[in-house]
């Protein structure tokens, strides 16, 4: 099987570190719910340095954080205060609009160190764009494991392989990391209507396809039995579910299926109506001006 599409993602300087961003490109705008795709790039944070995302705000989706590697802390202005762990699983449902911050921890910014990780955007069905914000944490004991030959699995959120992740989701979603050892192989999940195979790690190729495809590739599959390969090993993330319903819009970290809600959105920030990041009040991110 070939691909339907590949994208290879957009390297950006985000402030002190890279991310490749997969999703929304102009060829493709979402997989399944999934609206926004970033892969944070390995980096070791030398003593003082570290994550400072300062507090900002969001409606009409979820955020999930996946961590290989680090940690950092989560605020959010539901008075929310949670680090996360590589295999933890954070989801914050923005609904009508919440504000976050995430930040390294004071004592690892002090000593420095890694971090390798996935964030990303889900965005909610129109019936579920405007419900209350809410915060989960999942530590990484809670999220099903699945072992096929060569290859350790972890459904982070939704269904795959027959496990069902704990994670609460609101459209049928497919989101798993897959470790395959040299050698090994994977068949794709084939019950969600799209998918997705992101590269976090190494090279794949796909059983009837000739070419190799290596970090920061996203692989859109096309309906059928797709079977993942590795003659090194590769870390890999399947992405997809069920098709959303209309159009989604996007301006910065709003989300909706309508402009005219994105708009008050914009007000609404501008003019100092979301929530206060509690324990994080003294700064936050202007609302950009294009």
């Amino acid at each position: 099987m070939k691909p339907e599409l590949v994208i290879e993602a957009r390297e950006r300087d985000v402030g002190g570190f890279f991310v490749r961003r997969a999703l929304p490109t102009l060829r493709r705008k979402l997989v399944g719910p999934f609206v926004f795709y970033d892969h944070l790039c390995r980096v070791d944070f030398q003593p003082g340095q570290g994550l400072d995302v300062r507090p900002h705000p969001h409606i009409g989706l979820a955020t999930v954080t996946y961590l290989f590697e680090g940690t950092f802390q989560h605020r959010d202005s539901l008075g929310y205060v949670q680090s996360i762990l590589p295999g933890d699983v954070n989801w914050m449902i923005s609904g009508s609009g919440i504000a976050h911050s995430e930040r390294t921890p004071p004592e690892l910014k002090q000593s420095g160190g890694p971090l390798h990780g996935i964030q990303c955007w889900v965005a909610l069905p129109q019936e579920h764009e405007e419900i209350d914000p809410s915060f989960v944490h999942h530590p990484a004991a809670t999220i099903p494991r699945v072992d096929r030959p060569g290859v350790d699995l972890r459904v982070i959120a939704g269904s795959a392989y027959g496990e069902t992740s704990p994670v609460r989701v609101l459209s049928p979603t497919l989101y798993v990391n897959a470790h395959l050892r040299a050698g090994a192989s994977l068949t794709v999940d084939e019950q969600h209507e799209e998918r997705a195979v992101y590269v976090a790690a190494g090279v794949v190729s796909l059983v009837g396809d000739d070419a190799l495809y290596g970090e920061g590739s996203l692989l859109i599959l096309p309906a059928g039995e797709a079977v993942l390969h590795s003659h090194d090993g590769a870390n890999v993330m399947l992405l997809g579910g069920a098709r959303l319903g209309g159009e989604r819009h996007v301006f910065w970290n709003f989300v909706s299926s309508s402009l005219d809600r994105i708009e008050r959105a914009k007000q609404d920030w501008s003019e100092g109506r979301f929530g206060k990041v509690v324990g994080d009040e003294l700064e936050h991110i202007p609302l950009p001006t294009s």
